[in-house]
């Protein structure tokens, strides 16, 4: 028999909704059932933040640095930086991320020049605070980021998550959702989400070579 040759399998939030009542025994028959579902989704989206690192909410942005600026505020969508660089005439420097008691430390926080490290204030707007402070309005800061995962609005939208976590999804969602209407079936459905959750995040990392050199002093 055929196949059906495609690869573009996917469901948008009502179907999420209605297929994590579906594993709570229940249905969804009212608006409210959407509403609430809808919420738990958010929810469930901003723990995955708190669980860690999941490869494709990282993103690159650029900034433009302003001579004697030393505090740049970035938008909420922006959870945590991973790594920053300075980039110079073509040319990118490391920086290190320091804490808020190193950065205090700092005597004189308007001294001007090349900077080299920044403390990342995690406000609901959050600020990036260098040092030292910019001497030009040419460098520019090159950093990774985690995104916050987009909300789940509209019941026709469909989820900013690639589909290798769509079965964490609706799982996590169906453990979200037995909490408030299905409490029998809580500590079943957890332990599938957690099941899948684990299973997603092992195979959401980088494939990369690993060298190990041996300590020769000795």
């Amino acid at each position: 028999m055929a196949t059906s040759g495609s690869r573009d399998f996917n469901i948008d939030v009502g179907e999420i909704i209605e297929e994590a009542y579906e594993r709570c025994g229940l249905e969804v028959r009212t608006g409210y059932d959407a509403k609430t579902a809808r919420r738990s989704l958010n929810l469930m989206f901003a723990e995955w933040i708190n669980r860690g690192l999941n490869l494709w909410t990282v993103e690159q942005d650029v900034l433009t640095l302003t001579q004697g600026q030393s505090q740049e505020t970035l938008g909420t969508e922006v959870a945590d930086i991973l790594e920053m660089a300075l980039r110079r005439d073509g040319t990118d420097f490391e920086m290190e991320r320091i804490s808020r008691g190193d950065y205090l430390d700092f005597p004189n926080k308007d001294s001007q020049g090349r900077p080299s490290q920044f403390y990342f204030d995690r406000q609901i707007a959050p600020v990036i605070n260098l040092w030292q402070t910019p001497e030009n309005s040419t460098d520019q800061l090159v950093f990774y980021y985690v995104r916050r995962i987009e909300d789940a609005d509209a019941l026709t939208n469909t989820t900013a998550v690639p589909f290798r976590f769509y079965p964490c999804m609706v799982a996590g969602l169906a453990y979200y959702l037995s909490m408030k209407k299905a409490p029998e079936r809580a500590q079943l459905l957890k332990a599938v989400y957690e099941e899948e959750f684990q299973r997603a995040a092992e195979e959401d990392e980088d494939r990369v070579s690993l060298f190990l050199t041996p300590d020769r002093r000795r």
